[in-house]
């Protein structure tokens, strides 16, 4: 089965309006996804395509040029360019350039324009499943063929590699993962007669609150929890928790249903009766200022968090919370690599060569180091590098612990529609009070029209996740 010619036209639109951010999607699915050449069935290679302008560093201009449009800035990129200065200098052949496009969306947007365009970039880097917009336009190669008794997704956490398959495929292989994880003033938790270790359910969350809220900031009562407008991701986690689902894998959306009515109105509860948090305009800059004790963010933030509060206070972590005797999980997040489907086979060869590098364990350890990101090489634990860092920070290794929690989000938190309308309702209830029933019926319809409609194209990928 073809990425592409299985769908009809409408389909396809309904799949890239769906999955796209903003109006770049819009005009990707409006436009008419450019194939150029066939689909992917054709082979990885298209006529009509040029690879988009970049700078050779002198020096290189011999080799193989392959151009990654990275989605990263500050202290991420700067850590990537490390890591491709040393694969540049580690072989002869190929010359990896790297430039910043800012964030997702702008890489989204940018890439969208490229395709319109036919001038695209070697190396992208998409989030979770937003990949799948790009799939359906025959716009990624397929990874298999590279794959040998050195690399293959067998190198990889597994609870990630299922994301980046398709069709029996491999698009996608996993490098800046990460989950959700919960921050925490261990310094004012101390100081509050609290446990260090910090809150293991929600439950423990309350009870902590009236201890923290003695504590005046700036004149007010110190909050547990600053929640945020676009707390969908962080919302899978807890729906998890309180025993329910955004959806089931019958497509059936359970947004609503008792565990999901039960997951919101406790956290109502928690901001507008209890006052013990808020919502925040932006929760990371208030915890790191000490305007609230607790956050959630994700593993990717850890490095930057613990910099950004070195010496004004402790930094804890711990697991994503879960209501008292639930299980706890949490949806996998960050971005894999896929090679650009364009005009040559020398540099989509040149691409795999850098990601097999790349999947190095001890690259997987820097990357990890200096960002926060998962160490996504299985082996990437066992090195020197990722035993030092987390002996020396241990939230690092509640980090590493959580990941066996990890599992891929459901359906709805594939579709940025989708995430949208659940960063609402959850909004609507931690800003205006809202009752859970009232904001999760709303939510719910909307859910499940977006995934009626894209139920024939999910169920053509045969996603290996639920297995």
């Amino acid at each position: 089965m073809s990425s592409f010619s299985h769908l009809s036209p409408l389909s396809r639109r309904r799949m890239l309006a769906a999955l796209a951010l903003g109006a770049a999607g819009t005009g990707l699915a409006a436009c008419g996804a450019p194939n150029g050449g066939g689909d992917a069935s054709d082979g990885p290679v298209r006529d009509g395509f040029a690879q988009a302008d970049l700078k050779i560093p002198a020096g290189y201009e011999d080799r193989t040029a392959v151009l990654f449009w990275a989605p990263w800035t500050g202290g991420a990129f700067e850590a990537l360019s490390g890591m491709i200065t040393e694969f540049n200098e580690s072989q002869e052949d190929v010359v990896v350039v790297a430039e910043s496009v800012g964030g997702y969306a702008e890489l989204n947007q940018k890439f969208t324009a490229a395709l319109q365009a036919r001038a695209v970039p070697d190396i992208v880097c998409f989030p979770e499943m937003q990949w799948l917009q790009f799939y359906f336009s025959g716009a990624l190669a397929p990874l298999d063929d590279y794959f040998d008794d050195e690399w293959s997704l067998d190198v990889y956490l597994q609870n990630y590699v299922a994301e980046g398959k398709a069709d029996g495929k491999t698009y996608v292989v996993p490098f800046a993962r990460s989950t959700p994880l919960f921050y925490f003033n261990k310094t004012r938790y101390l100081e509050a007669g609290l446990p260090e270790e910090g809150p293991s359910t929600w439950e423990d969350l309350a009870a902590f609150g009236p201890e923290l809220a003695k504590i005046q900031v700036d004149g007010r009562p110190l909050a547990a929890l600053a929640f945020t407008a676009d707390d969908a991701w962080h919302g899978q986690a807890d729906i998890w928790g309180f025993g329910g689902a955004n959806a089931n894998q019958d497509f059936a959306v359970t947004i609503a249903d008792d565990p999901g009515l039960e997951w919101l109105e406790w956290q109502r509860k928690f901001i507008h009766e209890d006052k013990f948090g808020y919502l925040a305009q932006a929760a990371g800059t208030d915890f790191t200022s000490g305007i609230s004790a607790g956050m959630r963010g994700s593993t990717a933030s850890l490095t930057g968090t613990t910099a950004a509060t070195e010496g004004v206070f402790e930094v804890g972590t711990a697991f994503m919370l879960a209501k008292e005797g639930q299980e706890k999980a949490v949806p996998t997040g960050g971005s894999g690599l896929s090679v650009v489907r364009g005009d040559s086979k020398d540099r989509q060869d040149a691409a795999a060569q850098f990601f097999r590098f790349l999947a190095q364990p001890e690259q997987s350890a820097i990357w990890h180091a200096a960002t926060g990101y998962v160490p996504i090489v299985q082996a990437a634990a066992e090195t020197s590098t990722v035993k030092d860092l987390v002996a020396k920070n241990p939230n690092y290794g509640v980090a590493l612990a959580q990941l066996e929690n990890a599992r891929t989000a459901d359906y709805t938190n594939w579709f940025q529609a989708a995430v949208t309308e659940i960063s609402s309702a959850q909004t609507k209830v931690y800003g205006d009070g809202t009752s859970a029933e009232d904001a999760l019926s709303a939510a719910a319809t909307k859910l499940q029209d977006i995934l009626d409609e894209n139920r024939e194209d999910i169920e053509a990928i045969a996603f290996e996740g639920w297995k």
